[in-house]
C-alpha cells in the first residue's frame, strides 16, 4: 500500500494517524509503501478500499 493513496484516502497524515491510534510523525516518516502492519489495518478498516499489497512486502532473499 502507498502513503499518497492512504493520505488521499483519508485526506491528510493527520486523519490517518488518527484513525491508527499513532502520531502524526509515525506516518510523516513512513516511505512510499507503508509498513505492512499499517497496510494490513488499513484494509480492514476500509473494508478493501484501501488493498493489501501482499507482493510490496514480499522479502526475497
Amino acid at each position: 500500500m502507498f502513503k499518497n493513496d492512504v493520505v488521499k484516502y483519508f485526506g491528510s497524515q493527520r486523519a490517518v494517524a488518527k484513525k491508527l491510534d499513532v502520531s502524526d510523525t509515525a506516518v510523516h516518516y513512513w516511505k512510499n509503501v507503508i509498513p505492512e502492519k499499517a497496510a494490513l489495518k488499513l484494509s480492514r478498516i476500509t473494508d478493501g478500499k484501501l488493498k493489501y499489497q501482499p507482493e510490496l512486502y514480499n522479502k526475497s532473499e
